[in-house]
């Protein structure tokens, strides 16, 4: 009975990313509309920041994949106070961040996403990442990771760190870790790329760069669509200690430290 489980959702997994591709870029357009006048910032019980984009955004995700899966349930950041007794039953379900980075939308710097994944088993099987202001579309299908910017679509290939030549190493612009430094005394010469948001991830996919240490605090949403994109570039998303990072295995909806490389 598992295995007709599993081979029903890969076969759904090509029909259901183009759905999803729309649906991320539907959600961007909006938060794009947003974005470009004034617009209210307020402040959740953990003390990030939420604008009226996040909501919006969550909206259109959420009605659309309603839509679309009305059996598959939905995780999502501006969602997520849903029981542990009811979640931990789950064995596929969506994992959404509607606005990656928000502290970079209010910013206007441009690098923030729109992350919509598909779990199963505890692993991301589809993932789409779409950055409004780049028009830069990531996701995922059976054959791989591609990039969809200008019109053109572009298989990605991770690229492994090399042994004898610079590191190019991704960082969290708004999440500078001091732990960072002493993981990077490991190699002989590191090149820091500054980023937001799940592009991190996408940039280890795109092999525009080769390791993405992650030794600050994230969580689910922040990860599953890039975690997706990540590996079916060729990259491996682990914990330091080399396991796999998991979701929805806990109650907590917290991550470990972890990398990204090939």
């Amino acid at each position: 009975m598992e295995s007709s489980i599993e081979s029903s959702i890969e076969s759904s997994i090509d029909h259901l990313v183009s759905q999803v591709n729309d649906i991320a870029v539907a959600a961007g357009q909006e938060i794009l509309t947003i974005y470009q006048r004034d617009f209210k910032v307020d402040t959740k019980n953990d003390n990030s920041p939420v604008t009226e984009a996040d909501i919006a955004a969550n909206d259109i995700i959420v009605a659309r994949l309603r839509t679309i899966t009305p059996d598959i349930p939905i995780l999502s950041e501006e969602g997520a106070s849903i029981p542990w007794d009811e979640r931990k039953q789950w064995q596929t379900f969506w994992l959404v961040d509607p606005l990656d980075g928000t502290k970079e939308f209010i910013k206007r710097n441009g690098e923030f996403t729109v992350n919509i994944a598909l779990i199963h088993n505890q692993q991301p099987i589809l993932g789409v990442v779409y950055a409004p202001v780049l028009d830069k579309l990531y996701y995922t299908n059976t054959d791989g990771a591609f990039l969809l910017h200008g019109g053109e679509t572009v298989k990605l290939a991770a690229l492994a760190i090399p042994a004898d030549d610079v590191v190019k190493v991704v960082g969290s612009r708004s999440h500078a870790s001091p732990e960072m430094a002493l993981y990077l005394a490991r190699y002989k010469e590191t090149d820091i790329i500054p980023v937001g948001s799940s592009l991190k991830f996408c940039l280890i996919a795109e092999g525009s760069a080769h390791c993405y240490p992650r030794l600050g605090p994230t969580c689910w949403w922040d990860t599953g669509a890039g975690h997706a994109v990540a590996c079916a570039a060729g990259a491996k998303v682990v914990q330091l200690d080399g396991s796999p990072l998991l979701y929805n295995h806990q109650e907590s909806v917290l991550n470990p430290f972890f990398v990204v490389a090939k």
